[in-house]
């Protein structure tokens, strides 16, 4: 058999053993994060959150259609496209590790021998398959995401330039550049991580073209190609994006033309230079130039399916983030400017103060003829900088965090050393350098790791090298030991990476730094970019992947490396056979070994089931307000695709600050009605209204009406607005003390409140407003509040911050994953003992019904893993079926109170998952031990105690490393004590013992610790 059918035959093997371990772990639904919005934006070719992805949102609407009209399994077959991606990735690199080994072992003119052959197919098939089961990479490879596909974008882009360097002598091999250039115009409507390959491609174009390379040559070169990076980031994404908005402007504002009709113009005028160009490079003979304008041509023509994205915004879809329906909306689109900014090269401290503001250029917005000034762009400056900012953000939590990690004082004002310190132990140590070694070293555990001990470190399986950085490694507790995600490579990958990265160096320099430069600009370069603050919502490995990537074709040249040793001892053919089978074990068979199981979602569908319980918490026509990534996409998923509670408006108070999504708010979805918006458009446009602030220099008495106040508000005339010393007049807060006055008759004839409820009624909701500002997003809430008259029931999902119920939490009654808005007296109205303030307020009837007949539960029971999103929701599942049960034994409803609480145990997986769950476990317990369920209070406490003791252990061995472990031992050991009272309580004697001498023991080992 030839070495190129060989080649592609065993290439194609690595795709099709990869694509089917995608398939077989991927999740059958929508997963956590980004996955809802894309797949519903994807189904109905809707608009996602900034930059866009246009082109991934097209391919995945064709793999939607292979579902055949069944909407149940539009995710699935999205997923499948990820990993028919992540499988063509796969195949890529096995052809790109091939490729650099052969260079290096089979030169043109020898014989091509058994051993040669076998030793490059072992080195892309070992190389291939390492990252095929690489932690990040699988994660990705199993869900309707971006990375997949961006992924595939810089495997085929590298893969590409080896092969031109292959052809380079031969005529029209220039066909390859020009191929690269369409693939990377293509990836901006993917992702943009496939830019960074640039310098990397840049130096084999360098080295192939020069006959005799230089130092300075190769440094120019690579300057060259970041030079081009930035061109293509900056001067082709957002710059001709900014050039033909501000032709529009021009045609618009003082030709008087339509919208579009300068963005037009502008595109001719492009068009006609670029063919201009190309004729005369023709004419004139000058290759470079002809080749460099044919490039920026294809990668134009790439890059063009982000006409998508006005397209399908000018059609007012459901999903329509930031309505880029025209040039200036489309540049604030791409430019990311709803996420706001961050110091890169120079900028302030976390302690900075700002001193004064420079003053930039207009922001503008489309109005009803021409365009408007929305306000103009402001930069503060600071009284102290520094170059590469690294501890800037003043959050309080990131303020805390910066200096509990750089050991700073209270007062202490951080330095320039101090900042590069943050960048290397933290953004490079921690957040790059551990996510690396997850893929190759070893993993403690999937939960979200900030810098403990305990939580999602790397491991190496090698108990001695685990102890050196994360303390003693003698009671490991369960939340490691049975954490799906405990993987131990014992550090082979890696070694076999550094065997393979150390022999590429010593046998082609030039090759070897061309991967390093990949490896580098897909890693480190990014840290340097992102500037990531601490305590970030998720793990973020997955933006690295390119570099782990890049890490895998050393792995892949490891068995050379192995091979090159064996020959000493072993026959050619020999030696390359043992060196793959070397290879295989030490790193894809044990990293599918011990990855497989936490990246088996193929039995989950936690997050769409999640989501469906979310809208059947609602009465019908409901007004949902949610607020993040994981109780929002999800819903859109679940109503846009499986039309699922289309009645339930959802309203995501993240968004809500926006004046396009109020616009989208007053329009019908699916078959929800518009919300009771007022407010005309010209009231809260972009820099109207922006920010309105207390002021209490008018002293009002008593409540005030949430209609007068809203009309205060948005009022425009000068006497209901302050004066600045500017001459400025804005809108102000003159009261914190809010009251809307109900009708019994309204509330219950919209079924707001049961007829059998009369006499509960508050004649009015009186409650303080818990903020000094207003922002948008507490205007439209208050126009929403305010004009629904209880037409629309009103609630707020679980998972929604307490500070953006704007104070009404004494009216907020559980009924599942939301709470219900009810006018209704409160405890403080009808008991003059009781507490100002309600807590875990619940309308039985409701929630029983939901929890026990509405609601699906994602196969959390029997599911073979669940991710860190899922079993975070756990412990909100607990409380319900807890608070639920205790609600009903209250009312004397026994029996119910008895199938509420079988069914949590039915539902929620047996293992506890965190020390927080352990206190819901308790609560459990009582509940047990009341509805005589005496042997199924018992088994409760035995796997409580049991995970307490293992936890507690460890954390006794952590604590004399100085671990913070304080508050978990608190909780620990005051649970235990509270199962030693309950047993004892029932009459369960003898478990009773075995927990008091347990806790007596640890007690002692922990005084004993603190003395």
């Amino acid at each position: 058999m030839t070495y190129s059918k060989t080649n592609n035959l065993i290439g194609w093997l690595c795709f099709i053993i990869a694509t089917a371990t995608y398939v077989l772990t991927l999740e059958p639904s929508a997963s956590f994060w980004d996955c809802g919005e894309f797949i519903s934006a994807a189904y109905k070719l809707q608009i996602v959150h900034q930059p866009g992805a246009p082109l991934f949102l097209m391919i995945q609407k064709m793999f939607s259609l292979l579902a055949g009209g069944n909407i149940h399994k539009v995710a699935y077959w999205m997923n499948v496209g990820s990993a028919l991606s992540s499988g063509a990735t796969i195949l890529f690199l096995f052809w790109t590790i091939t490729a650099l080994v052969k260079k290096i072992i089979w030169r043109t003119g020898e014989e091509l021998t058994t051993g040669k052959l076998v030793l490059i197919m072992g080195s892309g098939a070992v190389g291939a398959l390492a990252y095929t089961f690489s932690d990040s990479f699988w994660f990705s490879a199993v869900e309707s995401e971006v990375y997949a596909m961006s992924s595939l974008c810089t495997a085929i882009v590298f893969w590409a330039i080896l092969k031109w360097e292959q052809h380079a002598d031969e005529p029209f091999a220039d066909k390859w550049i020009v191929f690269i250039a369409y693939v990377m115009g293509l990836s901006i409507g993917v992702h943009l991580l496939n830019l960074l390959a640039i310098p990397a491609i840049a130096l084999v174009y360098y080295f192939k073209r020069t006959p005799k390379p230089t130092s300075r040559g190769t440094i120019l070169t690579l300057l060259i190609g970041i030079v081009i990076l930035g061109v293509i980031q900056y001067g082709i994404i957002q710059y001709l994006i900014k050039i033909a908005a501000y032709f529009d402007l021009f045609f618009v504002n003082s030709l008087g033309m339509g919208f579009g009709t300068g963005v037009a113009v502008f595109a001719i005028l492009l068009i006609a230079a670029i063919v201009y160009g190309v004729m005369y490079s023709i004419r004139k003979a000058k290759p470079v130039l002809n080749l460099a304008l044919i490039c920026f041509a294809f990668i134009l023509v790439g890059y063009s399916s982000f006409a998508m994205i006005i397209i399908r915004a000018k059609a007012n879809p459901s999903l329509n983030n930031s309505d880029p329906d025209n040039a200036f909306a489309f540049l604030s689109y791409l430019n990311r400017e709803q996420y706001g900014d961050r110091p890169l090269a120079y900028g302030p401290y976390f302690d900075s103060k700002a001193v004064d503001y420079n003053e930039g250029g207009n922001i503008y917005r489309k109005g009803k003829e021409k365009y408007e000034v929305a306000g103009r762009k402001f930069e503060q400056v600071y009284d102290r900088n520094t170059l590469l900012p690294r501890m800037y953000s003043d959050d309080p939590q990131h303020v805390g965090f910066y200096r509990e990690w750089m050991q700073l004082g209270e007062s202490q004002s951080p330095n320039f050393v101090q900042n590069l310190g943050f960048l290397f132990s933290y953004q490079t140590g921690f957040m790059y350098a551990r996510y690396f070694a997850w893929n190759f070293v070893g993993r403690q555990n999937d939960e979200q790791g900030n810098g403990n001990n305990r939580d999602g470190n790397w491991i190496t399986g090698i108990k001695f090298l685990d102890a050196m950085h994360l303390g003693p490694q003698d009671h490991l507790p369960q939340s490691v030991l049975k954490n799906k995600a405990y993987n131990r490579f014992f550090m082979l990958p890696f070694i076999l990476g550094i065997i393979g990265a150390v022999w590429h160096f010593k046998r082609n320099q030039k090759d070897a730094g061309v991967v390093g430069l990949l490896f580098f600009f897909t890693g480190m370069a990014i840290v340097l970019y992102l500037n990531q603050t601490p305590l970030q919502p998720r793990e973020r490995d997955y933006a690295y992947a390119g570099s782990f990537y890049a890490y895998a074709i050393w792995i892949g040249l490891g068995v050379a490396g192995l091979a090159e040793y064996l020959f000493k001892k072993l026959s050619p053919a020999n030696g390359a056979i043992a060196a793959t089978v070397i290879g295989l074990l030490a790193a894809p068979v044990v990293m599918a070994k011990d990855g497989w199981d936490d990246h088996n979602r193929s039995t989950k569908t936690t997050p769409r089931d999640f989501a469906i319980d979310y809208l059947e918490s609602c009465a019908p026509n409901a007004i949902l307000f949610t607020y993040g990534d994981n109780d929002t996409y999800p819903l859109w998923y679940a109503q846009e695709v499986e039309n699922v509670r289309p009645d339930v408006r959802i309203v995501n108070l993240s968004l809500l600050g926006t004046d396009w999504y109020i616009n989208q708010m007053k329009y019908k979805v699916n078959e929800a009605t518009p919300l009771p918006l007022t407010m005309a458009d010209e009231k809260y446009v972009q820099g109207v209204r922006d920010v309105i602030r207390y002021n209490d220099d008018y002293k009002i008495a008593g409540s005030v009406e949430l209609k007068n106040l809203f009309d205060v508000l948005v009022s425009d005339d000068d006497n209901d607005k302050l004066t600045y010393q500017d001459g400025s007049k804005e809108n102000f807060l003159p009261t914190k003390n809010f009251k809307l006055t109900i009708n019994p008759e309204q509330v219950i004839s919209t079924g707001t409140v049961p007829s059998n409820l009369r006499d509960s009624i508050a004649p009015s909701m009186d409650w303080t407003y818990n903020k000094n500002y207003i922002t948008k997003t507490e205007l439209a809430m208050i126009d929403i509040l305010a004009h629904n008259d209880w037409k629309r029931p009103v609630y707020f999902a679980v998972t929604v911050p307490s500070s953006n119920f704007i104070g009404l939490d004494k009216y907020l009654y559980d009924e599942g994953f939301a709470y219900r808005l009810m006018p209704l007296k409160t405890k403080a109205e009808t008991d003059s003992t009781a507490a100002q303030q309600d807590n875990d307020k619940l309308n039985t009837g409701a929630m029983y019904n939901n929890m026990m007949n509405k609601f699906v539960w994602g196969n959390m029971k029997n599911a073979k893993y669940l991710d860190p999103e899922s079993t975070r929701m756990i412990g909100i599942i607990m409380k319900s079926f807890n608070g639920l049960g205790s609600s009903l034994l209250s009312e004397g409803k026994t029996e119910e109170a008895r199938k509420a609480v079988l069914k949590s145990l039915d539902v929620v997986p047996d293992y506890n998952y965190s020390m927080y769950f352990t206190l819901h476990r308790y609560y459990t317990i009582d509940l047990l031990y009341k509805l005589k369920e005496t042997e199924k209070a018992n088994k409760l406490v035995q796997q409580t105690a049991d995970y307490l003791e293992s936890e507690l252990n460890y954390f006794y061995d952590l604590s004399r490393t100085r671990d913070g472990v304080q508050n978990d031992v608190q909780l620990g050991m005051s649970v235990l004590n509270e199962l030693i009272g309950v047993t004892a309580e029932n009459g369960q004697k003898e478990l009773n013992i075995k927990l008091t001498n347990d806790f007596k023991s640890l007690e002692t080992k922990f005084m004993s610790s603190a003395r």
